[in-house]
């Protein structure tokens, strides 16, 4: 048998002991003891390294914490935002994920936000809206217009408590501002009019709180940011 072959039983072995203690882990409260390396040894019917790597794995997860000392041995957890925000930006790297899928990826997450903060029940973030809505005008640098999109989506969170869509949109954006020779896609006169236009229709539609007119307007958006971006990979190609 070859190495190889060896260590495909080695991996799965892994991966089904770590599926059944992260069963057992998510069944409990977060904290409570789930056991010490022998009673999930036993448990699990394998051997001790087989756990430590299976815990490792878990750890990495957030589910598992490994205490020492008097009372230690391996607690059940909960991830915290910033690690399931650290695996996912991991990914994407180890993926080599582009400027075009990230950015498709983003603007698609956007208007899911932006439909949702129409159907807001807070009048108080609706004001808050109205706030941004008059301080579009003057964002004429690409440093104010990054900080007044990072606003805008901070707004969206609040508005809309969706938090798988809000982590997504976290990670997309954290991505996409990380990448190096990023295009302008709004440049100029006219890609600054064109910017802040559709901004405006944007916070508009929700101050109208009118949840369909909301996402046609980030649909329109969103078409306009990709159409730009096909426009210039196309130019970079030449």
């Amino acid at each position: 048998m070859s190495e190889k072959d060896e260590k495909q039983p080695r991996q799965k072995l892994v991966q089904a002991s770590a599926d059944r203690l992260r069963k057992m882990v998510l069944a409990r409260e977060p904290g409570v003891q789930i056991g010490g390396l022998r009673e999930l040894a036993a448990e699990l019917g394998v051997g001790i390294v087989t756990v430590q790597q299976v815990a490792r794995v878990l750890e990495h997860e957030g589910l598992l914490v490994a205490r020492r000392g008097p009372g230690g041995g391996y607690y059940g957890a909960r991830p915290d935002d910033a690690a399931l925000e650290r695996a996912f930006a991991a990914w994407l790297s180890v993926h080599g994920t582009g400027n075009h899928e990230i950015l498709e990826m983003r603007t698609l997450l956007e208007t899911e936000l932006i439909a949702g903060a129409a159907a807001s029940t807070d009048d108080a973030l609706f004001e808050e809206v109205r706030v941004l809505v008059g301080r579009v005008e003057g964002c004429d640098t690409a440093e104010q217009r990054i900080a007044f999109e990072g606003e805008i989506n901070n707004l969206m969170f609040r508005m809309t408590k969706r938090p798988l869509v809000e982590l997504l949109s976290r990670v997309t954006l954290q991505h996409y501002s990380g990448m190096r020779n990023i295009p302008a896609l709004f440049p100029g006169a006219d890609g600054l009019r064109a910017w802040k236009n559709g901004r405006r229709r944007i916070l508009d539609a929700i101050l109208q709180r009118d949840e369909a007119l909301a996402r046609f307007e980030a649909d329109r958006h969103r078409n306009d940011t990709l159409r730009r971006l096909r426009l210039v990979l196309a130019k970079m190609q030449y």
